[in-house]
């Protein structure tokens, strides 16, 4: 297991985990898309389109990144 941070951001605004979990890369999937999906079914004037979670090792290098767009489904 390796720590993993999950920073969420958009165009205007970073929110930086600067705590992290210890977790592989399969469950930092998961924990990605439950992140993002917590912030978009919290209620919110914010327009969650152009927000991604990042998330990153302990060195800072991304893993990957997961837009949340990826949770929202299309949009019609």
């Amino acid at each position: 297991m390796s720590a993993v941070f999950f920073h969420c951001s958009d165009d205007k605004h970073v929110i930086l985990d600067r705590i992290g979990a210890a977790m592989d890369f399969s469950e930092a999937r998961v924990h990605a898309e439950q992140l993002a999906r917590s912030f978009v079914m919290t209620p919110s004037a914010e327009d969650w389109r152009n927000w991604a979670v990042h998330v990153t090792d302990d060195i800072g290098t991304e893993i990957f990144e997961l837009p949340f767009t990826a949770i929202l489904g299309e949009l019609h």
